[in-house]
């Protein structure tokens, strides 16, 4: 009987997250936002890859990603716009431009 459960998330799919790369062109940081006490404050960057308008939640007032540098990420669609999900921004390395 033991084999028997499956639980409550049989037939449950979790949402896909988009992939996305292209260029960061400009990016507008909101913030310190906390939303309850203790809480530790945070900002959220607005940036502008490719044309599109995406939002990044982070600890961090200032990016450590230059403008002008190519960027991978997945993001979700939400109600408020794309989301860029934590810890996937990301600078693309292309090994053609290393020049070795």
């Amino acid at each position: 009987m033991a084999g028997q459960f499956r639980g409550s998330r049989r037939g449950f799919k979790k949402a896909v997250a988009n992939a996305g790369r292209g260029v960061m062109e400009s990016v507008r940081t909101d913030g310190p936002f906390t939303e309850w006490v203790g809480m530790p404050p945070y900002y959220i960057h607005h940036l502008l890859i490719e044309g599109e308008e995406y939002s990044y939640l982070t600890a961090e007032k200032e990016l450590e990603i230059p403008l002008g540098k190519k960027v991978a990420f997945r993001y979700k669609e939400t109600s408020k716009g794309k989301m860029i999900e934590k810890r996937s921004l990301g600078v693309v390395i292309d090994p053609s431009e290393l020049g070795y």
